[in-house]
């Protein structure tokens, strides 16, 4: 059988775009193959993102707050405005949404194995597991090429890494309507390192150790790094009710490139998670309809589905920047914050900035690094 769409992972991007797809009813008469090996039934991934108001996800969402705090030791600067919210989607209340639904539609078949490779002959696209062949008109992959990344220097690879416990403390010494966004008063030790907080009540918090540098540490390092922020709060006696950890790429590598005609890749693996901030959640959800518009229309081809603008120009060189310069990231971003209306940074951070609002944001970090990155942008690597 040659299905429509067959889609490789079944994680954020993939049901994005699906649940695009609903909406737009665009299923309808369409044969899907979904390959996923996991049963996406656990709390496996929290995403956050800031929003304007109601939104259309809100039903999901198990927190959202009113105030969010950048902090460094001499400085508290509230980075949201009056009408925006930053909120918590937790994955296992996404999953419980979007998959019934999609397995209540009968042209829509799961099956649990894992893609090895795929081609795309021109007319149409093999996709390969370990024990059988399927082909369709469209592919969409969602597991990372992160080997694609790695194995070359072009682009630097810096990584989002973290470890977050969910703690119940018996004091209360959580403000349950503040998130602390990036709290930069913890040791740097020649990195960029911050804590960043999400409490759920006075006494219930995620406290997430998280660093922007290209090596990884061991697990104890991280706990013991949440452990003494949690007893400076005053938390003498609290227990871990959860962990998570994380690694997420930030690069300028240009994923896309990968794709063919009938191949698109999404997600992570097409470059959807925003380089220089590690968020992907809504950046996805718009690259998830300017998918479904795209296939839309009467010629498909997704090596015209990426194109190149001035954001990612500004994520390249700042990429660059943290990667030969890590300690360098809490005086950049503490230039920005205290220097420049946090609305802005996070319009810049949304892409939908104006210019000069962007040439304001580039005037208040460290010069001399900066330029370096252009040079090495423009007569060096960087096509």
């Amino acid at each position: 059988m040659k299905y429509h769409y067959i889609f490789s992972g079944l994680g954020l991007s993939s049901l994005l775009v699906l649940h695009e797809m609903m909406q737009n009813n665009f299923l309808v008469g369409k044969s899907i193959l979904i390959i996923e090996p996991e049963t996406k039934d656990t709390n496996d991934r929290t995403w956050c993102f800031w929003e304007k108001g109601k939104g259309n996800w809100d039903p999901l969402v198990r927190k959202q707050w009113e105030s969010a705090f950048f902090l460094t030791e001499n400085h508290k600067k509230e980075c949201l405005s009056e009408e925006l919210r930053y909120k918590m989607l937790e994955s296992q209340s996404f999953y419980s949404k979007i998959i019934p639904v999609l397995k209540d539609n009968k042209n829509i078949v799961f099956v649990k194995d894992k893609v090895c490779s795929f081609r795309d002959n021109g007319a149409e696209v093999f996709v390969n597991t370990p024990s059988q062949t399927f082909v369709s008109e469209y592919f969409f992959n969602a597991v990372s090429v992160i080997d694609a990344v790695t194995s070359q220097t072009k682009y630097p690879l810096l990584k989002q890494h973290f470890i977050g416990w969910f703690v119940k403390t018996k004091a209360p010494v959580f403000s349950p309507d503040s998130v602390h966004f990036m709290d930069f008063s913890v040791s740097q030790n020649e990195n960029t390192r911050f804590m960043y907080v999400l409490p759920f009540s006075a006494t219930e918090a995620l406290v997430e150790y998280t660093l922007f540098s290209p090596n990884e540490l061991k697990d104890n390092e991280y706990e013991k790094e949440i452990k003494n922020y949690i007893l400076n709060k005053g938390a003498l006696d609290f227990e871990v009710i959860a962990k998570e950890r994380g690694v997420i790429p930030m690069t300028a590598y240009p994923f896309w490139k990968n794709n063919t005609q009938r191949i698109l890749h999404i997600g992570t693996a097409g470059g959807w998670t925003k380089a220089s901030t590690g968020y992907t959640f809504k950046n996805a959800t718009k690259q998830a309809k300017r998918l479904v518009n795209t296939l839309q229309q009467d010629t498909v081809d997704f090596r015209n589905f990426k194109k190149s603008n001035r954001f990612l120009f500004y994520d390249t060189l700042f990429v660059s920047v943290l990667y030969q310069n890590n300690e360098l990231g809490k005086e950049i971003f503490s230039e920005m914050f205290t220097k420049v209306a946090p609305d802005k940074i996070l319009r810049f951070l949304d892409e939908e900035s104006t210019f000069m609002e962007e040439l304001e944001i580039i005037w208040a970090c460290p010069k001399i690094p900066f330029l370096k990155a252009l040079v090495k942008y423009f007569f060096f690597e960087v096509n």
